[in-house]
């Protein structure tokens, strides 16, 4: 196809859409908007947020805003992309059409290498919980547990997967909502047994910014990575009822998504508790303001909130991998057997990437320090890089659809081109102060390395395709 060309219509098996052959339409709105509300709640704001709050003190809060207005611009690109062309493949396939064949295989598996990573993660972060829970019990077999448990889901229909995130979702919704309102009636003055504190935590112990603009800064690169998982929304759409609706309707509540969810959480935990509480980072946020507050068991009320948050990861990182995988394949840039679907499922992506998974976990325990860590900092950067793919896809698509085929632009980006320059910029911000600092340096590297050579690797694999239908052409 060429790069000129006129996108595919929706649903075009040719895109690996929803019309592509063995997908199923199992997912109800119910299930999309669910995922789409708790898809940006994971446990990176749970509990990682606390080492954003010891460096950046209350200034977290701008940390947040700046790292949530790039998200959002990144999400109504994506939206825009996904309603216009529904497709499973989501960014890889927008790159693909859009820059060319290199890119839609360069960021369709760079991307199911984080999700294939990050399912072993999520994994043995919930099984130190339940170690917790049962002590003397072997974390590795917790890890199988949960693998087993959601590919099995995975595999039995894809409505099973929108069954557990629907509730995974609902979960850690009630409990932010409960969270923030707690919160709120400590800040006024209202919940019993507790003094209002005003301004002292803002402006006390060192000020709003107690460690200056590096803090700052350290602040903006943690609350960039705990945005990941909005991209799951747009995959799962295009095995939704309506995909184009549902894709829409995620994408035009983002705004006041990220706006309670992240920087309200945040704006709450640094009122309430000083910044430089040595519990923030020990207990977590959440645990550490609730203790604060005397609300008794809040550390395993809240222990039981991070768990289903580490479940609900693994279960849409095994889904969103699967249906990367057999994207590619559809496309023509993976192996032809992990396409193979039964029931509108694709059940051997969904066992490679599951497998690849637990495999992260094993390497954990069997190579801590060098494979185990090669890993952990190639994927420091790439959500960066995906959100990079969508933003130049968007700013050629849009002018392209908008002469070929207008009537596709459900979703608008604000102020374009204007707004994607400034999203591209802000990444391109990221990246240098990724660059500038010694913990994200290496990451950012071995991101680099992994980007350039799956770039190479496309990019060969387009210059033989290319070759061989101009072989093929010249016999005719």
């Amino acid at each position: 196809m060429s790069k000129t060309s006129a996108p595919p219509p929706v649903g075009s098996s040719a895109d690996g859409g929803p019309g592509a052959p063995g997908l199923s339409h199992g997912l109800k709105q119910r299930h999309l908007s669910m995922i789409a509300l708790g898809g940006v709640i994971g446990a990176g704001l749970f509990v990682g947020s606390g080492a954003g709050i010891a460096q950046a003190g209350p200034s977290i809060i701008i940390a947040y805003t700046l790292s949530g207005l790039l998200v959002m611009l990144v999400m109504r690109m994506l939206g825009e992309l996904s309603a216009a062309n529904p497709a499973s493949g989501t960014f890889s396939v927008h790159a693909g059409r859009a820059i060319g064949p290199w890119a839609g295989f360069a960021s369709g598996w760079i991307y199911w290498f984080l999700l294939c990573v990050v399912v072993g993660l999520e994994g043995i972060g919930a099984a130190k919980i339940m170690t917790g829970w049962l002590p003397g019990t072997p974390e590795w077999m917790w890890v199988a547990v949960f693998t087993a448990v959601f590919t099995a889901a995975n595999l039995a229909a894809v409505r099973n997967f929108g069954e557990f995130e629907f509730w995974f979702a609902a979960l850690k919704v009630a409990a932010i909502a409960l969270f923030l309102g707690i919160g709120l009636l400590a800040i006024t003055g209202v919940l019993p047994d507790t003094d209002a504190p005003g301004l002292a935590n803002l402006t006390g112990e060192g000020g709003f910014l107690p460690n200056g603009a590096e803090g700052l800064v350290f602040g903006l690169l943690a609350s960039v990575f705990a945005y990941g998982g909005l991209e799951t929304v747009t995959i799962a759409a295009a095995e939704s009822e309506h995909p184009v609706q549902g894709v829409a309707r995620a994408v035009r509540t983002a705004m006041w998504r990220i706006a309670i969810f992240y920087v309200g959480s945040m704006a709450v935990v640094v009122t309430l508790v000083p910044w430089d509480d040595p519990q923030v980072t020990e207990q977590g946020p959440y645990v550490a303001t609730l203790d604060h507050l005397g609300i008794p068991g809040a550390a395993q009320i809240m222990n039981v909130v991070i768990f289903v948050a580490l479940l609900s990861a693994m279960n849409a990182n095994i889904y969103a991998a699967s249906r990367m995988s057999r994207s590619l394949v559809v496309r023509g840039q993976g192996p032809q057997a992990l396409g193979r679907t039964r029931n509108g499922v694709p059940w051997m992506a969904v066992l490679v990437s599951s497998g690849f998974g637990f495999l992260c976990v094993l390497l954990s325990y069997w190579r801590p320090d060098d494979i185990f860590m090669w890993l952990l900092n190639m994927i420091g950067a790439i959500i960066l890089v995906v959100w990079f793919f969508i933003a130049v896809s968007q700013l050629i698509l849009r002018r392209r659809t908008e002469r070929e085929a207008p009537e596709k632009l459900v979703v608008r980006m604000w102020l374009f081109p204007w707004l994607t320059y400034v999203a591209l910029a802000g990444m391109v911000t990221v990246f240098v102060l990724m660059a500038r600092e010694p913990e994200t340096r290496t990451q950012l590297y071995y991101s680099g390395a992994l980007t350039l050579t799956l770039c190479l690797v496309g990019y060969a694999r387009q210059l033989r395709a290319s070759r061989r239908t101009t072989a093929d052409l010249s016999d005719v």
